[in-house]
């Protein structure tokens, strides 16, 4: 199963990727992206918990003006 770091605010997201079978880590702090596969960020602040300085090998997807659907579209082409 793959690891998705995710920041708080996104419940929206949260809950579709969740709904796809998608373990889910609450990035509270950049070292909660270590290990992520992926991490989706708000894009709201930038980079403003260091996700993006973070040690991880997954991709970090900002959400920023994009609904659910095409965050987990874009999740599930990158892991199939």
């Amino acid at each position: 199963m793959k690891k998705i770091g995710i920041e708080q605010n996104l419940s929206d997201i949260r809950s579709a990727l969740q709904q796809k079978g998608y373990e889910l880590v609450e990035l509270k702090n950049q070292e909660d992206a270590a290990g992520c596969d992926c991490c989706v960020i708000s894009g709201q602040d930038q980079n403003v918990m260091g996700v993006m300085d973070a040690e991880t090998q997954g991709s970090v997807i900002s959400a920023h003006g994009r609904t659910a659907d095409e965050i987990c579209q874009e999740i599930d082409s990158r892991f199939s």
